[in-house]
Order: structure tokens, then C-alpha cells, then sequence
């Protein structure tokens, strides 16, 4: 780490890297909220390790954050990216997260590809919710984590008092976790009284590392400068051998004993592999010309030496294609390959790329591959096995592709020309296929009803919508038979403009956004009776079919049940199905707003026929005019759809939300604790209330709170709504 005081020689600006070995290999990914610098400190790390020039370009020209021109349009990430860069002999891949709730699954993509997490956190806006919630799925895990607080340059920026609302969020029990490893040094006021930080003094060596240069300058420390670091160096020594497997190291500490700071070093190196210790660092862009960001050299000597090897990273639980499980070394470079597809785009130079994962084996050019993909039916998502051949491997410099030879167990690399492989599938060897455990994806619950916007369009869209869904597990595709509309259920409003805008840009698709609709059902209320008549006689063959009917209601889930009390004949029996068979069109069809009726029993009591002119077709006629009067002269209910609905929100925020679901015509079913400060509510909501739930709860909560919803039942509308809609849908027709 920087206490080590190592000297770098980074090579040629822009070189693609191969790495031989799992542990020359270091996977990191980047978290944090919307504007806490990730994407800059990419590029900050980028520079100094060599990967682009002092004017931040690669060789090309173009810039390492380059990859979608969605992004640029929107001014925020979209999509996880990886930036490969090199430190002393070690390939690091570094994963750029979006920060905005709405892309959490490129979030989960990058953490499921990572061996370790750097948390960004901007000293002007805090920890917030989400990074919380990450916080806390990376505990669970025991994901190796460190702390980098950047935009220290902003007013009023402390980084003691940042310092310690990280311990605070992310410390729980033990607050002496999360502890800095180094202190920001301030040069002299400017003129609007702000003191730019312009170095760091390193606790365990007290060396200072002076940045105002643009390179970074190792130095001795002023003796004025040693007593405002000792305080915080005596706790950070002891945080550390609190964390030591050599048990007496405490004990000879407390009695004076001095620690070599070798030991101390190798110690927190151990401390963090192994996910119990979270060090604090400061990070800051490099200015216009420099060569090194302020704090940089420190994070990659952090990653470099403390984070954990591929090595040391449990692999996803492995079955065979029929689920028996199999056992596999880790990061065995000659063992059976097994790689998962963490990631699937579109690159307008190379085509479609799929960033890969190797958990064991070696992933060669040209290589034969079985592809699965599995569990992911309900989001349309088809399983396939498939056999596939690699295209060409690479690594991506900004928008171009360097070519790679190979990829070994624990490294991450793109590959080309995967016709078949969705996000979350498993590469494997055609003879002996093998399946990785899917991570876990949050359900879309934003629905957003499309159609094509032309005859052109229309011929392209169910294309552009399944390689779309493709892309992205976090999208499902629903084609609704009820409703009879396209939807695209997503994560929220961000979520579906880069969806749409992707449709235009790629795939040559232009769609309209309109309203939802909800799978509505009718149910007579009453019982009611009803005679179809029709008779016609307009020369040649004519029609004739008479059929009386009685309907009454039956519980909810029943269906349609047709019931034949018809004596004498008055029906023949050839004609009796013809009369079930229009009554059920009719049903489907709709008696009063349009929508299919249910729950019903439908009971043949009389008609007449003639010898000559009744027809199948016409005692369809009829059945279906009989329901149509029996409707006439009842009352009807229309049923909504009534989803069950669980809520998990901070305490803070419980009474709001269970305000807002009552506002929503919810009924609550209760309430429970889940841990430490959250809640789980459990509420019975009308679906006509919730469709835009995705959105209001993340406002409501802060992005703290997060729901599932299942369809519970059909109930009767209350009447006002329901006349409403009765009246649009005559207006409609």
C-alpha cells in the first residue's frame, strides 16, 4: 500500500492486458449514488496507472469512460463498464456501476463479477439509503470492501467528520472497522477561504505524499504535522491488530511493545482480503496536465495488496444441465471451463459483446462452447442449450476493442460474436456442459405499454424486444392476452427511456407509450334471465334459433359453467353445445364495459328450433343474444385485479408508507420486524393503484424501500370507479 512506499513504472498508455494467472488478476467494482465521482475516479486511476495519457485519451483519442452514446445524452452512467488497468505486475478490472436506482441490475452484474467493492461516497452529499442497502448485501456475502471519499475540494468538505458518518453506516457493531488510512494535507486558503487539499500524510508510516506537483512527492513530515496524526494512528493500530490472527500482538501492544509497520501492513492487507476491515482513503482527478490524481497511487496499491485474489473468492454454486451439482476447484486454469455472461451489449464497431466472467478453465478464441441459460422463463426468457463458437477475445480501451490471446480462471474479458448467449448464461465445453447459478435480480414492476409506431416498425419489434431483454434481466417482456397490449416491465422511468431510446438507436425501432391497462373482468351480481331470438327469413335458407337462459353468480374463480336443463327437446341435442358455445364467446367478449365475464353459471332452460332453418350458427346467435338480455337486466360488477403487496422500508419511514397504501385503497394485513431499523408491511392493494408504485415508494422512501407484488384475486370494483370506466369505454366505442 502507499505506506510501502513502492515505485511504479507504468506501461505504454493504452496496452491491452493479458494476465497468465488468477492471482496477477484483481476484480473491483465501483459503488455509489448518482454523482459521488466513480466514473471520474476511473479515469483518475486510469492515468496513473498509465492506461491513458496526461490529457486523459487513450491512444484512439478517445477517453475510457467512452461507451455509450446514451450516456453522454443523459449525463450519467446506464451500464456497467470495465476499464482494465495494470499496477505492479497486477491487472486490475475496474467496473464502473451506475449509481441510479433505476440500473441496479448492471449494479448486481458488477458485483457478481467482482471479488471486491470500492465504495465511493462524496464528501458533499454523504452516505446515502441505496449505498446502505449495498453496504449490507456485500456484508451478507462477506465481500471484501473499502471506502474512498471524494470531491473534498467542494465547500465545507471535512473529511474527519465524513470519516466518521462512514463508521457510523457502515461500522454496525464494531465502528472501529472503518477507520482512515491516511489524512488529507490542505495548502493555504485561496481567496474564498477554502484550503485545497493537497497531499497525504500516511498513519502507519507517517510519511507525507504531496500531490500539488501533479506527480506524486514522497517526504518527512514536519515535526508541527506528527502530533495532529498521532491520535489517529494509535487507533488505527489498534483496529488493525484487533483484527490479527496473532492473538497475543494486542496484549504486547498495550504493554509498550512497538508493532513493525511490516507487520501492521501485512496484517491490514490480511484484514481486508478477508472482508473484517474497511479502510478510508481520499481520491481526487488529476488537474489539467498532471500525471497522478491526488490519493490514487494509494487505492491501487490498496487493491493491489489488500484486495483478495480470484483465488480467494467462493465460486457460484455449479450444476451439471439436469441440476446434479458439481464440484470444482477454484480458479483452476486447467480444469473444465465453466464462465458466465455478466453482461450483453451491442458495439457499433464490433457488434454484439458479451462481457465474461472465467470461474475455471481458460476461454480461448475460436473455442467451441455450450451455452445455458436457465431460470429466467417468467421474464421472457426462453431456456436454451445451444453450441456456439467464440468469436475474438478483447479488452475495451474506450470505444475500441484490443484484441487478448486468452482469459483464465478469475479474469474478465469481452467476447464477440455470442449469437444465443443472454445475460446470465454459462459458457461450458460441448462435452461436458455445466450451468452457474443465476444471481439474484430485483423484479421490474414499472409497466410500460408500447406499440409500434408504424407498419415499418412493427415488422422490426418483436425482434428489437428480444434482443433488448437479452441484454438486460431486469427487463421483462409481457405479452398481455387479457389486455392485449405490449408491455415492457421495468425498473422505473430511467429504466424505460434507456430502454426506448435503445429500441430507436440499435435496433431501428420507433414505439409509442400508452396508457396500461389492467385485466378488468365482469360478474353478474344478481341473477337474471335472459331469451335469445333469432329469426330471420330474407328468402333462400333461413335462421331461426330460440334459447332461454338464467344466470347467477358463483364464488370468485369459478369461471364459466354451462348447465343443460333443457326437456322435451325443445333444443335439439345437436344444438345444445352451439348455445354453450356462443354464450362462452360472448362472455369473452364482454356484457357491459367490455371485459370478460367470469364467475357465472349459465343455465339452459327452453328454446325452439325449426326442421328446416336452424343451424349451428344460429342457436350461437342466440346463446350469445340470450346473455347479452340476461345482462341487460342485471346488475353487473366489474372485478379488479387485487395484488398482495410487501413492503420492506426503514422505521423512519413505516408511517408514511402505510399512509400512502391506504390512500391507495389498500388494506393492510400487518406489519413485521426484519432486523435491525426496517419493516416488513403486508397490505392487499388494488393493481388499477399501484402502477406506478416502482416510482412513488422510491420518492416516497428515499430509495430506501424496495416491494414485491403477486396477484392475489379478482374483487368487485367500487361503483363510482366503475362507472367511470364504463363511461370511457362507451366513449372509446
Amino acid at each position: 500500500m502507499g505506506d510501502k512506499a513502492q515505485t511504479h513504472h507504468p506501461g505504454a498508455a493504452g496496452r491491452a492486458l493479458t494476465a497468465d494467472r488468477p492471482t496477477s488478476v484483481r476484480n473491483v467494482v465501483l459503488v455509489g449514488h448518482t454523482g459521488s465521482g466513480k466514473t471520474t475516479l476511473v479515469e483518475a486511476l486510469a492515468l496513473t496507472a498509465g492506461a491513458v495519457n496526461r490529457a486523459g485519451r487513450v491512444e484512439d483519442g478517445g477517453t475510457v469512460s467512452d461507451y455509450d452514446d446514451i450516456e453522454h445524452r443523459q449525463q450519467r452512467s446506464v451500464q456497467l463498464s470495465l476499464v482494465p488497468v495494470a499496477w505492479d505486475g497486477i491487472k486490475v478490472n475496474l467496473l464502473d456501476t451506475p449509481g441510479y436506482a433505476d440500473f441496479v441490475g448492471e449494479l448486481r452484474a458488477g458485483l457478481r463479477a467482482a471479488d471486491a467493492a470500492l465504495f465511493v461516497v462524496s464528501a458533499s452529499d454523504g452516505v446515502d439509503g441505496s449505498t446502505r442497502m449495498v453496504w449490507e448485501e456485500c456484508a451478507a456475502v462477506g465481500m471484501p470492501r473499502a471506502i474512498v471519499i471524494t470531491h473534498l475540494e467542494a465547500a465545507r468538505a471535512d473529511f474527519e467528520e465524513m470519516t466518521r458518518i462512514c463508521a457510523e453506516a457502515f461500522g454496525g457493531d464494531d465502528p472501529d472497522a472503518v477507520l482512515p488510512l491516511y489524512l488529507p494535507l490542505r495548502g493555504p486558503e485561496g481567496p474564498d477561504g477554502h484550503a485545497p487539499v493537497t497531499g497525504l500524510v500516511g498513519l502507519l508510516s507517517r510519511k507525507l505524499f504531496d500531490y500539488s506537483t501533479g506527480e506524486r512527492k514522497e517526504s518527512e513530515p514536519g515535526e508541527d504535522r506528527l502530533p495532529g496524526i498521532e491520535e489517529a494512528r494509535n487507533r488505527l493500530i489498534e483496529g488493525i491488530i484487533a483484527e490479527s490472527e496473532d492473538e497475543t500482538l494486542m496484549d504486547r501492544y498495550l504493554g509498550g511493545e512497538q508493532v513493525d509497520v511490516k507487520t501492521l501492513v501485512q496484517d491490514l492487507e490480511r484484514a481486508v482480503a478477508r472482508g473484517s476491515f474497511f479502510p478510508v482513503l481520499a481520491a481526487a482527478p488529476a488537474a489539467e496536465g498532471a500525471r497522478q490524481g491526488l490519493g490514487t497511487v494509494e487505492l491501487l496499491e490498496l487493491v493491489t495488496g489488500g484486495f483478495p485474489t480470484p483465488f480467494e473468492h467462493p465460486l457460484p454454486q455449479v450444476t451439471t444441465i439436469d441440476g446434479r451439482p458439481r464440484e470444482l476447484k477454484p480458479c483452476d486454469t486447467d480444469g473444465p471451463l465453466v464462465a458466465e455472461v455478466v453482461k450483453t451489449s451491442s458495439d457499433p464497431y464490433v457488434g454484439r459483446l458479451s462481457l465474461v466472467r472465467v470461474f475455471s478453465g481458460t476461454l480461448r478464441p475460436d473455442q467451441p462452447v455450450h451455452v445455458s441459460g436457465h431460470g429466467l422463463t417468467d421474464r421472457g426468457h426462453e431456456d436454451h442449450d445451444v453450441d456456439e463458437k467464440v468469436g475474438a477475445l478483447s479488452m475495451p480501451f474506450g470505444k475500441q476493442q484490443r484484441p487478448v490471446t486468452h482469459a483464465v480462471a478469475g479474469d474478465l474479458v469481452c467476447v464477440a460474436k455470442l449469437g444465443r448467449a443472454e445475460t446470465g448464461d454459462t459458457l461450458s465445453a460441448k462435452d461436458d456442459p455445466l450451468l452457474v447459478e443465476p444471481w439474484q435480480m430485483p423484479d421490474p414492476l414499472l409497466p410500460v405499454a408500447i406499440h409500434a409506431h408504424s407498419k415499418a416498425d412493427e415488422d422490426k419489434l418483436s425482434q428489437g424486444l428480444a434482443r433488448l431483454v437479452a441484454e438486460d434481466p431486469t427487463m421483462r417482456l409481457e405479452q398481455n392476452q387479457d389486455t392485449h397490449q405490449v408491455v415492457l416491465w421495468c425498473l422505473g422511468e430511467a429504466h424505460a427511456d434507456v430502454a426506448l431510446e435503445r429500441l430507436r438507436s440499435r435496433y431501428g425501432v420507433q414505439v409509442d407509450v400508452v396508457p396500461h391497462r389492467v385485466s378488468l373482468r365482469e360478474t353478474f351480481a344478481t341473477r337474471a334471465t335472459g331469451r335469445g331470438r333469432h329469426v330471420k327469413q330474407s328468402g333462400g335458407h333461413g335462421q331461426y334459433a330460440i334459447c332461454e337462459i338464467e344466470v347467477e353468480p358463483l364464488p370468485g374463480g369459478s369461471g364459466i359453467e354451462f348447465v343443460d336443463k333443457v326437456v322435451g327437446g325443445a333444443v335439439p341435442r345437436q344444438f345444445i353445445p352451439s348455445v354453450e358455445k356462443g354464450v362462452r364467446a360472448q362472455a369473452a367478449k364482454g356484457v357491459a364495459a367490455g371485459y370478460p365475464l367470469v364467475d357465472v353459471r349459465v343455465t339452459l332452460l327452453d328454446g325452439k328450433a325449426h326442421s328446416v332453418d336452424s343451424s349451428d350458427a344460429a342457436f350461437q346467435t342466440a346463446g350469445a343474444l340470450a346473455l347479452r338480455e340476461a345482462a341487460a337486466d342485471a346488475r353487473i360488477h366489474l372485478l379488479e385485479p387485487v395484488a398482495e403487496v410487501t413492503v420492506l422500508v426503514g422505521d423512519a419511514y413505516v408511517g408514511a408508507v402505510m399512509s400512502d397504501l391506504s390512500s391507495r385503497r389498500g388494506r393492510l394485513l400487518g406489519t413485521e420486524q426484519v432486523g435491525s431499523g426496517r419493516t416488513l408491511i403486508r397490505a392487499e392493494v388494488p393493481e388499477f393503484e399501484i402502477g406506478r408504485y416502482a416510482v412513488d415508494l422510491r420518492s416516497l422512501s428515499h430509495g430506501t424501500a424496495r416491494f414485491d407484488r403477486a396477484y392475489a384475486r379478482h374483487e368487485p370494483m367500487p361503483p363510482q370507479i366503475a362507472e367511470r370506466l364504463r363511461e370511457q369505454a362507451g366513449d372509446e366505442g
